[in-house]
């Protein structure tokens, strides 16, 4: 087809036709014209807009901070260096500690001196066991008095046994105040009743006291 086109004379002339160039040229000019009385708005919108450069200033960095420098201190050699070290004569020096030195009679002779401290012996602690009552429940209440029966009072007896080396009760005592009938008929039956099995001391029998509380009920009457 493109030959047939370049062949072809009607092709030639359309080109070359005047009135074609003049139609051509007349666009242009009305184009050319339409931009030049365009608005100032629509120029703007059609041409790129121009670049702004902002001039930013970056502040100067801080200076930093000034170490100081340590002062340095004079370097001292060892005073061996400088100087000899004497010869020391060892066996003088021996015979001169040995001339020095207390001898074993000078201190024998200064713990002699002073006054003799006796050491008492270690102390014998005895071992000691108390009285144990050997008396059987049933013979430890003493019989209630008839007095304090009729009354119907009642008392508890706070007393002090001596027991001796046979484990027999041989006194009793109050301790604190004590009703003369009741502690009459306490005395009388323990003395007569009651038996121990004997304090000791290193497995040796020996006398002592205890304290016993001793109570008179009407219920166990």
């Amino acid at each position: 087809m493109l030959a047939y086109a370049a062949d072809s004379p009607r092709t030639a002339e359309r080109t070359g036709s005047p009135k074609a160039l003049t139609l051509i040229v007349a666009g242009h000019a009305l184009a050319l014209a339409a931009v030049l009385t365009a608005r100032p708005e629509i120029i703007e919108r059609m041409l790129p807009k121009p670049i702004t450069v902002v001039d930013v200033r970056v502040p100067p960095p801080e200076p930093a901070e000034q170490v100081k420098p340590l002062p340095r201190r004079p370097i001292t050699q060892p005073s061996f260096i400088d100087q000899e070290r004497p010869i020391i004569d060892m066996g003088q020096q021996l015979q001169t500690q040995i001339d020095t030195d207390p001898s074993i009679a000078d201190i024998g002779a200064v713990i002699g001196s002073g006054p003799t401290i006796a050491i008492d012996p270690p102390r014998h602690v005895p071992v000691m066991t108390g009285p144990r009552l050997a008396t059987s429940e049933e013979s430890l209440k003493p019989p209630y008095p008839n007095d304090k029966l009729r009354a119907e009072e009642e008392a508890t007896l706070r007393l002090k046994l001596t027991i001796d080396a046979r484990g027999r009760v041989t006194a009793v005592d109050p301790v604190g105040a004590a009703d003369p009938s009741f502690l009459a008929a306490a005395r009388k039956h323990i003395i007569r009743s009651w038996r121990y099995k004997p304090a000791t001391e290193d497995g040796v029998a020996i006398p002592t006291t205890t304290m016993i509380s001793l109570s008179f009920r009407l219920e166990d009457v």
